[in-house]
């Protein structure tokens, strides 16, 4: 492939007063021989644009090197067929100028370093190949409760095809147990909505056409990636006559939703003790029953242990819930229930008396009108305080409940008739996902094979065995990896709807607790991403966060060592592997990352523009001073393209200086880095290391779930090379950065770029 190479330095935004741009030119003309290189004081204007334009026609330019402002700006200016024209950004605004003293030495150099490592990679870049399919594009839907019944209906409404799996034999999930459900509309201050509205919904996705429904069924497997996930679908075993089946499926949204938490462990609260001690769940079925045979205003009025007219009744918030014992999250839907519920009995029992003990009252947004509505009632009664002891009078059938620490600066004693328990919700994933992981987190990490795990990177319940939702045929795992507790979800701030495969969206209650009103609006969301996977990856594309990448990584299989690194490292469950342990890459899975490429010990692994041999030559690029002065002393730092760039950009538009001793090389994560650049780094006279990327750990908000701390782990390794080469271990460095974290910059890499001069120049420096 012919290398056409075009230089343009724009001098526009001050660049032209704070950098020689006609000596920048002439250098990056005697180091990169391009076909063009020129300089224009307004690149990004039409005359700019249209010089480019005129060059790409009539001198076959196919690689452009824009060397002018950042390549997170002006992305819809500097806009070329990336199939035919490979562009290459080069950031002398926020990078250079911004950050550095105006026409200075240090910052020319910077300038000419930074437009030789781009003409260096734009040289050695090749164009993607998309892999562009017609692909199946029907959403598959697990669970039939008011989410996947909501994604169903808004699948067609998108124009798309749907496969429905219940388990049940009926849709509606647990909604359709309830006696009535607080209002879904604003001002939230209604208690109104019954079943109906349910019925609605199910008769709308019964009667579409485009929605073809399996009850009383499980999913066997799925196997295949987006676009053309085979999904085996059996009966379940309660109903052998239900239909099974094998689907061509396109994407997935879970929307399994949840189940209370096990009541036999409130034994603390007294469960167990008389059936008028009852969780919240339960209080609704045994009404809802009630409802059923022709009671439907009984709500509140009868005992379950005997039928007698009700008096008094309790409810314990947090049941088990917030609690490091139990339930260590909040459940979302508990306090909301619990004042529906005393406010049901008090319009059916006027007489009777209601106690809400809490530890919080969490009503969120709007909901907080229900909440001072309920205030207002002067038969229920909110007491703040702690739970001391639960006891059951058998004689007199009375629960006696003793609370300390209230508000009221004192203990209290209740005596009432039925104790309600607001017990949590647990994600209907897996069995015993969040038993294990607290067990986890008190005992040494096991990995699922019963090998010990690096002690760097805890094990999460995506290591758990699961109890059989998805089944999927992944060399990772049968079911979606959990964020915490359970729940399928992926990084809560960067990956809304997300889950860590690639095509598989969890919402609802599954993904985080949530209540209906919020899981049919969590439902849109899984749906559009549904939607957005499949289109995306029948042209080729990727998804979030790498969103249009066209390129994906190439394995040069013969030359693999079967140490599966790779397949053990993705976070996405992308590579499979086959008895011998060599990899078998599954592109339509693929976030284009570049972990796999980080991971491999043979360089096997490259993309079409981003690869071992692009990077290293970017890196043989610099120019290196063999004086050991203080401005001689050269930083490489890899910036996660996520978090770090643009945090360096912020910095740059804000005008605070930086060490002119750096070079920034961006990376698309901290785990693509391959241990290859190190060595080419020092080996080249690089005198310290910084890697720059996302936090890692419980909080963790690296985009690619793992690639951060991935980076941590392999640098142990790295320390130990450095040993033995007599190279100090402190000349390699990471530092965990959020993009808000910009003004800790100029600290980090000071601190950094002096440590380094006190350990002296790289040794190597000249060889």
């Amino acid at each position: 492939m012919d290398n056409n190479l075009g230089i343009y330095i724009c001098s526009g935004c001050d660049i032209g007063k704070s950098l020689n741009v006609e000596r920048l030119v002439n250098t990056a003309k005697d180091s990169n021989k391009p076909v063009v290189c020129i300089s224009h004081d307004f690149l990004c204007g039409p005359e700019g644009l249209n010089l480019i334009k005129t060059d790409i026609s009539e001198k076959k330019i196919n690689k452009l090197v824009i060397a002018a402002c950042s390549m997170r700006a002006k992305q819809d200016v500097f806009n070329f067929d990336p199939l035919t024209i490979h562009t290459e950004r080069v950031n002398l605004r926020e990078h250079v100028i911004w950050i550095s003293p105006s026409n200075d030495n240090n910052t020319q150099l910077l300038a000419e370093d930074y437009v030789n490592m781009g003409a260096s990679r734009a040289k050695k870049a090749a164009f993607p190949e998309p892999l562009i399919q017609d692909l199946n594009k029907t959403v598959l839907v697990v669970g039939g409760g008011v989410t996947g019944l909501n994604a169903a209906i808004n699948s067609v409404k998108a124009g798309y095809n749907v496969v429905l799996v219940e388990k049940k034999s009926n849709l509606g999930g647990f909604p359709y147990s309830k006696y009535k459900k607080w209002e879904t509309v604003p001002p939230f201050d209604k208690n109104i909505w019954i079943k109906e509205g349910l019925d609605q919904l199910i008769n709308s996705v019964e009667n579409s056409e485009k929605i073809k429904i399996y009850k009383n069924s499980k999913i066997k497997s799925v196997s295949g990636a987006p676009g053309k996930f085979n999904v085996e679908i059996e009966a379940s075993a309660e109903d052998n006559k239900a239909e099974a089946a094998t689907e061509t499926i396109g994407s997935i949204v879970v929307a399994t939703g949840w189940k209370p938490y096990e009541a036999k462990k409130l034994d603390y609260l007294g469960y167990g003790l008389t059936p008028d001690i009852l969780t919240n769940v339960e209080l609704e079925e045994f009404y809802s029953e009630l409802s059923d045979k022709g009671k439907s205003d009984s709500f509140g009025v009868v005992r379950k242990s005997n039928g007698d007219k009700v008096k008094s009744i309790a409810f314990i918030q947090c049941a088990g819930s917030r609690d490091e014992n139990h339930l260590p999250y909040c459940s979302t839907v508990c306090c909301m229930s619990s004042l529906k519920e005393a406010a049901l009995i008090r319009k059916n029992n006027p007489e009777a008396n209601v106690y809400i003990i809490y530890k919080d009252i969490r009503t969120p947004g709007e909901y907080e009108n229900f909440y001072r509505k309920m205030q207002d009632d002067e038969g229920i009664f909110m007491v703040k305080g702690a739970i001391s002891e639960v006891s059951y009078d058998k004689g007199n059938n009375i629960i006696d409940i003793k609370v300390k620490d209230t508000l009221f600066g004192g203990d209290i004693d209740l005596n009432v008739e039925m104790l309600v328990l607001a017990s949590g919700m647990v994600p209907n994933s897996g069995d015993d996902v969040l038993n294990q992981e607290i067990n986890l987190n008190s005992n040494s990490a096991q990995s699922a094979s019963g090998a010990s795990c690096p002690p760097s990177i805890p094990v999460s319940t995506a290591q758990v065995a699961k109890s059989g939702l998805l089944n999927l045929t992944y060399r990772q795992g049968k079911e979606m990896p959990d964020l915490a507790y359970g729940f399928p979800d992926s990084n809560f701030i960067c990956f809304p709807y997300e889950s860590r495969r690639t095509g598989i969206y969890p919402a609802g209650s599954v993904r985080m607790p949530l209540d209906t009103v919020f899981s049919v609006d969590d439902a849109k969301g899984a749906v559009l991403k549904a939607i957005q996977c499949v289109e995306q990856t029948s042209k080729g594309k990727a998804v979030h966060p790498r969103s249009n990448d066209t390129t994906y990584p190439f394995f040069d299989l013969p030359r693999c060592t079967q140490c599966k690194r790779c397949t053990e490292e993705c976070p996405f469950g992308a590579i499979d592997e086959d008895e011998k342990g060599t990899p078998k890459y599954n592109p339509e899975r693929c976030r284009r990352c570049g972990v796999c490429m980080g991971a491999c010990p043979v360089r096997i692994i490259s993309f079409k523009n981003y690869s071992p041999d692009i990077v290293a030559s970017m890196i043989k690029s610099l120019y290196i001073p063999e004086d050991p002065t203080d401005e001689n002393y050269r930083i490489l730092v890899f910036a996660c393209e996520n978090d770090a760039y643009p945090a360096l950009d912020i910095l740059g538009l804000n005008k605070i200086n930086l060490s002119s001793n750096i070079r920034v090389i961006p990376v698309r994560c901290l785990g693509s880095i391959n241990n290859v650049w190190y060595a080419d780094a020092l080996s080249k006279g690089i005198d310290g290391i910084l890697l720059l990327g996302c936090k890692f750990g419980d909080d963790y908000q690296c985009h690619f779930v793992k690639g951060s701390e991935l980076a941590s782990y392999r640098m142990g390794n790295l320390k130990e090379t450095l040993t033995r080469l007599v190279l100090e271990e402190e000349r390699v460095r990471q530092i965990q950065l959020e993009f808000t974290d910009y003004m800790k910059l100029p600290e980090i890499v000071e601190d950094f770029v002096n440590k380094i001069k006190s350990l002296g120049p790289n040794p190597y420096k000249g060889f």
